[in-house]
Parts: C-alpha cells; sequence; structure tokens
C-alpha cells in the first residue's frame, strides 16, 4: 500500500505521521511525506520538520521518502496524487473556530473533495486502531468503501462495527423500530436494509475482520457520536461521493462535514462506488416492513 502524509511543517502536522506509524508496518506501507512551503521562507523549517517524522517512523521500521513542494498546498496535493497512484493521503486538520460550518480548515475539507485517493484526517491524539466506527447508509454505494476499511482493518487487527442511523418513526411504528433493533432479525429479514447490511458484514468476515452491526433512531450525528462514546472507538469511517457531470470531484454530506467538525479522532472519507440514491426509514414505513422468515 501506499500512503502520502501531506504537512506544512505545523505541530498538528506530527499526528498524522504518528497515524501512519501505526498502519506502516502491519499494511507493509510505502510512505512519502510531503511538505508543502507556501513561503520561500518555509522551506528550511519545513525539511527540518519533515527530517524529524521521516526519523520517528524510521524508529518503527518504515524508510519515507521526502518531498518539498512550494505553492498552494490544496493544489500540490492534487498535483501530486494525480502524477502518483497513492492507496490513501493522510493529513492533518486544524481547527479554526468553536462552531459553525468551518470548524476545521477549508483546506481540509478542500483536499478531500478534489483528490481521488481515500483521506484519512488526523485528528486527536491517536494512540491504537482497534476499534472502528462505520457509518453506513445499508445501500450498496458503500460497499467501495467498506472493502477499503477492510484491507485497513484485517491486517492492524481492528473489529469494526457498521452503524446505521434512522430518523425517529411515529409513534403507531413503536413496532418497527423494535424489529429494526434487533438486529439479528432485521439481518435475516428479507428487506432491503436487513440484507445489504448482511452481505457487509459477511464481506468483512470474510476477510477477517470482526464485525458487529448497530442500528440506532434518531438525529443522526447525534446518534454516530452517542455510539463512537458508548463504543470507545479509535476512528470513525463515513464517505464522499462522485458529483455528476464529468469533472473529477466529490462531494461530502451534511453527515461527513458534521463528523469532521466535532470528532476528536481521526475520520477517515472513503470513496464511495456509485451516486447516493434517497431512501431510508420513510422507504420502509411506506409499504416496505420486513417479511421475516
Amino acid at each position: 500500500m501506499k500512503i502520502l502524509i501531506c504537512s506544512d511543517g505545523m505541530p498538528d502536522s506530527g499526528g498524522s505521521a504518528r497515524l501512519a506509524g501505526l498502519l506502516a508496518r502491519p499494511l507493509r506501507a510505502e510512505i512519502t511525506l510531503l511538505g508543502i512551503a507556501e513561503k520561500s521562507d518555509d522551506e528550511q523549517p519545513l525539511r527540518s520538520a519533515l527530517e524529524r517524522q521521516a526519523e520517528s517512523l524510521r524508529a518503527l521500521g518504515s524508510s519515507p521518502g521526502i518531498v518539498i513542494r512550494s505553492g498552494e498546498p490544496v493544489e500540490q496535493i492534487v498535483d501530486q496524487t494525480a502524477k502518483i497512484k497513492y492507496d490513501l493521503v493522510i493529513i492533518g486538520a486544524r481547527r479554526t473556530g468553536s462552531s459553525g460550518s468551518y470548524w476545521r480548515s477549508q483546506k481540509t475539507y478542500e483536499v478531500i473533495k478534489s483528490i481521488e485517493p481515500p483521506v484519512l484526517v488526523a485528528i486527536g491524539d491517536c494512540a491504537n486502531l482497534k476499534r472502528i466506527l462505520a457509518c453506513t447508509g445499508g445501500k450498496e454505494f458503500i460497499e467501495e468503501a467498506l472493502q477499503f476499511t477492510s484491507k485497513i482493518a484485517a491486517p492492524i487487527g481492528a473489529s469494526v462495527t457498521l452503524l446505521h442511523v434512522m430518523a425517529e418513526p411515529p409513534a403507531m411504528y413503536a413496532d418497527l423500530v423494535q424489529l429494526e433493533e434487533d438486529v439479528n432479525l432485521l439481518l435475516e429479514s428479507h428487506s432491503e436494509l436487513g440484507i445489504n447490511l448482511a452481505q457487509q458484514k459477511k464481506d468483512l468476515e470474510r476477510v477477517g475482520v470482526s464485525t458487529d452491526v448497530r442500528i440506532r433512531h434518531g438525529n443522526v450525528l447525534d446518534q454516530v457520536f452517542a455510539e463512537f462514546d458508548e463504543g470507545k472507538y479509535d476512528m470513525v469511517v463515513t464517505g464522499s461521493s462522485r458529483t455528476r457531470g464529468m469533472f473529477r470531484h466529490y462531494i461530502m454530506g451534511d453527515l461527513t462535514l458534521g463528523i469532521l467538525n466535532r470528532a476528536d479522532c481521526p475520520v477517515l472519507v472513503a470513496r464511495a462506488g456509485k451516486m447516493v440514491r434517497p431512501g431510508g426509514l420513510l422507504s420502509t414505513l411506506r409499504g416496505r416492513r420486513p417479511k421475516l422468515r
């Protein structure tokens, strides 16, 4: 696996290198440190910072290469990932405020939207990657993102929890809620949601990843972080999808943006293979009650 670590030499960039250190040996990864100097005076301090990060990776048995570029960071990252095919890009993310839609740096969002490989955002002080929470819409479009998650989880011995959150339905559908929250019954049902979640679980377990399924109801973002706190996870996986048209650009939904803004742990934004389709609980309420065996 080829991993690109992007750095501007700032202190929070060290988190990217530490995160890569957790992945390098089990993934047998070939690591490149990409330093981007926006000003000519920044180049020497940047090189020194990258050498320190490289030394920490060498201590873990890796042999990272170092590339120094000058210019606008997002443009340089796009150019580097266009020239060389990387399997994963790791970037740091600093906060720009205490609330609002731009809590993380705008450059973080632009990198995620602009490049082809999955992006692992180094947030917080991550010491382990043993429990991964994957946010799944229960649809087929997330399959490629979960396949990439399995490529990380299996070698490092991490378990994965598939989390699907539904809107809180009216009280008249209380029986449906109880049915859906009984995971075993749901996975054995003939509903689209049950079939897809069961297949996702099977695909992960086929490559040796211990996998659980969790169903929650309510506000999606609130429920994601409630599950995260209760399960003591180390990383969150969410998705992005390709825009329509001829340009190679990705969009982040409100869930991905909200997770990036609120998370205090690494967030993997993995690519979806198909465009997101509408659906979820409302379509279930409109006559698609699961048929149990």
